[in-house]
């Protein structure tokens, strides 16, 4: 239970932090965000995991990086998946 309320933290954390290294303005909601940073969380430490750096059940300053560089490249896809599929309003001026 507190293993995912941390997980949970963690990548709210993450995501928030991947956001604000993103330039420019992304339009997700926190859930959005979280997900995200949960998911980078994942994938950064299974890297630090297979690079024999850390464990992906651990708390480490490489895995937190490789984490939020995952999440960071997540948030530009979802961006880009949403400017896909008409995120991105154009006027007519």
């Amino acid at each position: 239970m507190f293993q995912i309320l941390g997980l949970i933290i963690v990548g709210l954390i993450i995501g928030a932090l991947a956001r604000l290294l993103k330039p420019g303005r992304q339009r997700m909601s926190i859930l959005a965000t979280m997900l995200l940073g949960v998911v980078g969380a994942i994938i950064g430490g299974a890297l630090a995991d297979l690079l024999g750096v850390g464990s992906i059940f651990e708390l480490n300053f490489l895995g937190f990086v490789f984490a939020v560089i995952a999440a960071l490249l997540l948030v530009g896809i979802a961006e880009g998946m949403s400017a896909k599929n008409g995120g991105r309003r154009h006027s007519t001026v």
